[in-house]
């Protein structure tokens, strides 16, 4: 049984399409949450401006009621990323809709977006990286140090059970919890999904290596540094029994976690939440949130970020981007090319601050 997560749309046939796509993209091509969930909502958005724009049914869609529908995406202020995005879903769309018969043949190959600036991604250096892990990790040392424990700073409350004092032994958990999900995240260069999708048995301490199933439902094998490996086993030894107690009580953590619909309960799950389910994506961004603005790091910083700059860091040392593309799993080198440019950008900006005749 899959859970649909079209949008609400007016029309019952439009309704039962989007179901019928739903189950396409999540049986049929394995796609994740997050991209199912962007497709359906595209889809439907193409909908919506097919009925009320213009006033045809989907067997009579063109690509001329593409481009409209992208022009209109365009006149709210979507970006050229954004729109490429947009088409590309829109493609993914028709296309089904040809080979189920539903249109008489795929319109989608001609529409064509805007071309994508380039846009570098958030990366830290690796002196911001090192504060940013020796806050979170200096924090889990520290029984009564964690975020909240301070009248003038932030309550975890976001992340803490109602009436938990920030100096219980729940509050060390999750502090354990944090330093061990940052570490994981820099030291594998795992996205969130991948993250809060992982089971217990994905680590292999032995090895030094986790097990991720990423984009498209491929799986690798990435290494991991010895401090995430520590991290994890104290997180394990000293943490998770005490939030695997509330685990009858722990649905909302885990039906909020992005994953590709592989992730098994929250009782095998590596990460957990305050409530003992399995830790969600909303989760690692408010920690992370935390953490950052602990270590007196200004900028926004998304799970990503610390993807971007483990990445950056390889390449910035050497590693070939082959290598790279590996151990993000990108299946295109050309997307781990920009890396190549953020470190290229990152030089530039050095000599132009340090050199005498820059």
């Amino acid at each position: 049984m899959t859970t649909s997560p079209r949008p609400d749309i007016e029309d019952p046939r439009d309704r039962a399409l989007l179901d019928a796509y739903t189950e396409h993209l999540q049986l049929e091509r394995g796609r994740s949450v997050h991209t199912v969930r962007a497709y359906v909502r595209e889809a439907g958005s193409l909908l919506e401006h097919l009925h009320h724009a213009e006033r045809i049914t989907v067997d009579e869609i063109d690509v001329n009621a593409l481009r409209s529908w992208l022009a209109a995406r365009a006149e709210t202020g979507a970006s050229a990323s954004t729109l490429a995005r947009s088409a590309a879903a829109a493609r993914t769309f028709t296309t089904w809709l040809a080979a189920t018969e539903r249109i008489p043949h795929d319109v989608g190959g001609r529409l064509r977006a805007p071309k994508r600036g380039r846009h570098l991604p958030t990366v830290l250096s690796a002196e911001q990286t090192a504060d940013l892990l020796d806050v979170a990790e200096h924090t889990a040392d520290a029984r009564t140090d964690v975020p909240g424990s301070s009248g003038s700073e932030e309550p975890a409350s976001h992340d803490l059970a109602p009436g938990t004092a920030p100096d219980d032994p729940t509050s060390h958990a999750v502090a354990l919890r944090d330093a061990a999900v940052l570490e994981l995240l820099y030291s594998s260069g795992l996205r969130v999904s991948e993250l809060v999708a992982l089971d217990r048995t994905g680590i292999d301490h032995t090895q030094g290596t986790v097990r991720v199933r990423g984009k498209g439902d491929k799986e690798r094998i990435v290494p991991v540094g010895a401090p995430a490996l520590e991290a994890i086993r104290r997180w394990e030894r000293e943490g998770r029994p005490v939030l695997a107690k509330d685990d009858g009580r722990g649905r909302e953590s885990s039906e909020r976690s992005v994953t590709a619909g592989k992730a098994s309960g929250p009782g095998d799950a590596l990460f957990l939440g305050v409530r003992g389910g399995r830790l969600g994506d909303r989760a690692v961004r408010t920690l992370l949130d935390r953490a950052s603005a602990r270590a007196g790091i200004p900028r926004h910083l998304s799970p990503h970020s610390l993807r971007h700059s483990a990445a950056t860091h390889l390449v910035e040392g050497g590693a070939d981007l082959r290598t790279v593309q590996d151990f993000l799993g990108h299946s295109s080198l050309a997307t781990t090319q920009i890396y190549t440019h953020v470190s290229t950008e990152r030089l530039r900006r050095t000599v132009e601050q340090a050199h005498p005749r820059a």
